[in-house]
């Protein structure tokens, strides 16, 4: 008769490696960087030997862990999987609304990190530079079937709209009240001043405080 109790067979190691960096992540950015090997484990659900198996030390453990946030990969994946044919706005609210979720992480992990995330490698650098180049060409792509509705070229509108994101969306900057990914794409194509032959306010509006 088969026990119930076996335990279940081990992960392939490219897995294992990646469910140790996930719940590490999700560790430092509860509790900072000084969490315990003991809490590793138990949020993956594997012994605590088992780190050593595959990495050398916590450190180089959560060294992997803040990597991968900002690995851009899973976020060009999302911007690639954007509909061309949608609507241009519809396709920039897309966009925002994928940047802001990659950057609530980034934001929350420095935070987490504090003075111990602020030493970066050269090497560490230019791959985030790699990656927000990437970033932004995938967006200019996104952009490019409307180049002749903008007056910016695509790769400066993509940068522009990169910029108004992390405004509107830092933390610091908003305090609890980012702006609506509409609301950033509305005031990169329109801006928020009123056209007397396009825009009207509404009847409830107060006199002198259009709204936005």
């Amino acid at each position: 008769m088969t026990s119930t109790s076996q335990r279940a067979a081990p992960l392939p190691p490219d897995e294992r490696r990646a469910a140790l960096i996930a719940s590490t992540l999700s560790l430092v950015l509860a509790h900072g960087p000084d969490v315990s090997t003991r809490q590793i484990a138990q949020a993956a659900g594997v012994a605590e030997g088992t780190i050593f198996r595959v990495f050398a030390t916590k450190d180089e453990l959560v060294s992997a862990a803040v990597t991968s946030a900002f690995d851009a990969t899973q976020l060009l994946a999302e911007l690639t999987a954007i509909d061309h044919d949608a609507p241009l706005e519809d396709r920039l609210v897309a966009v925002v609304e994928i940047l802001q979720r990659h950057t609530a992480r980034i934001f929350r992990l420095i935070d987490a990190l504090g003075m111990k995330g602020t030493v970066e490698t050269r090497h560490h650098r230019k791959t985030r530079a790699d990656q927000a180049a990437m970033i932004r060409q995938a967006i200019a792509g996104l952009l490019r079937p409307d180049r002749d509705r903008l007056r910016c070229e695509p790769y400066e509108t993509a940068r522009r709209l990169q910029l108004m994101t992390i405004a509107g969306s830092h933390p610091r900057l908003v305090e609890e009240d980012p702006l609506p990914p509409k609301e950033i794409v509305s005031t990169l194509l329109d801006g928020i001043r009123l056209r007397p032959d396009h825009d009207a306010l509404p009847p409830d509006a107060s006199e002198g405080e259009p709204p936005c």
